[in-house]
């Protein structure tokens, strides 16, 4: 269980969540019949040397709730209090993200990042904020609303995915509301602008893109940078931020540029790779794989990677003065802990 109530989620996290979240995709035995504890402990362990401060436990991939919620108690057994560890609400109903959301908060986890079901199609804004309150209120976890173009509701709702007014609502009715994801307007960085500006004081503004991470947080304070594949950069993201913190502005730009190769690389590839509105998680198996976690095989239905995507993102890392794994291709469809 959380070790905050209700009522303390926002004081919770803005105590808490200082830092970075990367992600955590499910490993599975090769036969692809059940989790692979061994390769999910290895991500966890390395997810905490690399100075994460929590994880997120993906479930936008074929896995059952049951086989989701002993990853989630794998995870926070192996965080041992070191990572929160964090819900990924993305499940196909509202009914079987509330059922999840019990679940997780059951098996310890702290956070929740609130996604959009594919078949949820609100023709209004109060559409949104039903959905969004009734997760909320079937859970005593801190709650992360994300806004972001995946969702579709720019289209018809607003640019901003989720306009400022209705977030507005959600911090006023939702109490455990504690997080914003500020990806509105994504590419846009106006979005995380208008939330800092006007919601800043009161919840956790979040800064999830690191190519917006860096050159933003020389002017104005982002404590976190919630969820993101930052796996891809081993320990860089959570040491970038220390120096964010502590205002060494010229070793974040250095940093910055020198990242620059493998960030258009990675950005290259979700091109390639990103088709509808679903992010390739079969690429940030790989990203992770590069930089020493377990990579191993998914379960389909799941995007594919093939030798020139794979070969751009390790370029784009040895470019940029990094040392991603040099094993064949082969073995990240095994991965580093086969069962």
């Amino acid at each position: 269980m959380a070790g905050y109530t209700k009522s303390e989620a926002r004081d919770w996290a803005r105590e808490r969540l200082v830092g970075a979240v990367n992600c955590t995709i499910p490993s599975f035995t090769n036969d692809l019949t059940a989790i692979n504890e061994s390769g999910i402990r290895h991500d966890i362990r390395l997810a905490k040397e690399h100075g994460f401060l929590g994880t997120l436990g993906v479930s936008e991939i074929n896995i059952t709730l049951e086989e989701y919620l002993d990853f989630l108690r794998i995870a926070v057994d192996e965080a041992r209090g070191d990572l929160v560890v964090v819900h990924h609400a993305s499940w196909s109903t509202l009914e079987q993200n509330i059922e999840a959301v019990r679940g997780a908060e059951a098996a310890g986890a702290e956070l929740v990042l609130l996604s959009y079901p594919p078949n949820f199609y609100p023709q209004s804004e109060q559409d949104i904020y039903d959905y969004t309150k009734a997760v909320g209120d079937a859970t005593g976890l801190a709650v992360i609303v994300f806004p972001m173009f995946l969702w579709g509701f720019n289209s018809r709702i607003h640019p901003s995915d989720i306009p400022a007014r209705l977030i507005r609502r959600m911090i006023d009715d939702i109490p455990n509301v504690a997080v914003i994801k500020a990806e509105g307007g994504f590419p846009s960085i106006m979005g995380i602008v208008e939330c800092h500006r006007l919601f800043g004081d009161e919840v956790v503004i979040s800064c999830p893109i690191e190519g917006e991470l860096l050159p933003l947080g020389q002017l104005m304070p982002i404590q976190l940078s919630a969820t993101s594949d930052h796996e891809f950069w081993g320990p860089t993201i959570p040491h970038a931020m220390t120096l964010l913190r502590e205002g060494r502005f010229d070793e974040v730009t250095e940093l910055y540029w020198r990242m620059h190769p493998a960030r258009k690389a990675k950005a290259a590839v979700a091109q390639q790779l990103n088709g509808g509105f679903f992010i390739d998680r079969q690429a940030w198996k790989f990203q992770g794989w590069l930089r020493g976690y377990n990579g191993g095989p998914l379960r389909l239905p799941t995007q594919r990677i093939h030798d020139p995507q794979m070969a751009m993102l390790r370029k784009g890392l040895i470019d940029s003065g990094f040392e991603p794994a040099t094993d064949p291709f082969a073995d990240f469809f095994i991965g580093r802990n086969p069962v």
